[in-house]
């Protein structure tokens, strides 16, 4: 029991950065979808992660051929050769990978100092969405994967490589495209739970609601994960990581920007009441510009 105890603390203070990542995962999407949706997606997103980590290091599919170099299980949780908190992270890269796809897609209204989503259930579960979304998650790999193989430099540690060095700073290209596939059948996923339509008409689900800033912290989320590895690879002297990173994410971030600032408050009535019709108690029923 003691032995339980100690892996189960030591899965959270060795990896304090991930569940402060995941921690900000519930901020962001319990507001945005309510407890019953993300708790669902935790479990069934977590499930898919570790199946396809695991079916990679036994089978090369979907990343290719990599492993886990075992050092840790005695001080934190690892699942069948999986790192606990490596699946984990995946929950959190999809879901504000998804919410920032939307963040793009939506119309934007402001009004009381308040950034609105017009989001709609059409919106949450087109393909357009599954898209954007699973580059979207993509793009963060490539991003942190170069990061993390370098993990003996930093706290992360020596957890994991490839048989095989691979081309983009000794990442196999095979494991972004395992990335696109995982990504997209997460995201699908959440759709189908994101996309659902509430019981009731007026009442929110539990833990929905809107407050200041509440649109954009997903999007906070994705840009804070993107900040901090790119910090640690300057931290290590990885700057062409760090340049390589800045520069690849540089595009879509400013697209981002510049279609948000362009959006805001260029909404149709149209798209105004199918956001209405499909989550009616939003504060954009009674929020004027």
């Amino acid at each position: 029991m003691n032995d339980m105890m100690q892996i189960a603390v030591g899965t959270v203070t060795m990896r304090p950065y991930v569940f402060a990542f995941f921690a900000a995962y519930i901020i962001a999407s319990v507001p945005h979808l309510g407890w019953k949706k993300v708790s669902v997606f935790t479990f069934i997103g977590y499930l898919t992660a570790f199946a396809s980590e695991f079916s990679s290091i036994n089978t090369g599919f979907p990343y290719g051929w990599y492993y886990y170099i075992d050092r840790t299980s005695s001080r934190e949780l690892w699942i069948a050769g999986v790192p606990f908190f490596d699946s984990l992270s995946y929950v959190f890269l999809c879901y504000c990978s998804y919410a920032t796809a939307l963040f793009i897609l939506s119309p934007l209204k402001f009004a009381r100092k308040n950034l609105i989503l017009l989001e709609t259930v059409s919106l949450r579960r087109s393909f357009s969405a599954l898209l954007l979304g699973s580059l979207l998650q993509t793009y963060l790999d490539i991003i942190i994967d170069p990061v993390a193989l370098q993990g003996k430099h930093w706290f992360l540690g020596e957890i994991y490589g490839y048989r095989e060095t691979g081309h983009h700073f000794g990442v196999p290209l095979t494991n972004y495209f395992g990335w696109f596939i995982v990504s997209s059948l997460m995201i699908f996923l959440l759709q189908r739970l994101a996309g659902s339509r509430s019981t009731t008409t007026t009442t929110p689900p539990f833990g929905v609601c809107n407050f200041p800033g509440s649109a954009l912290f997903p999007v906070l989320l994705y840009l804070s994960i993107i900040i901090f590895n790119l910090v640690i690879a300057i931290l290590i002297h990885e700057l062409t990581v760090a340049i390589s990173g800045f520069f690849a994410t540089l595009l879509p971030l400013s697209i981002i920007l510049i279609l948000a600032v362009r959006r805001i408050n260029r909404y149709s009535r149209e798209e105004l009441a199918e956001h209405l019709r499909d989550f009616p108690w939003s504060v954009a029923g009674t929020a004027q510009k």
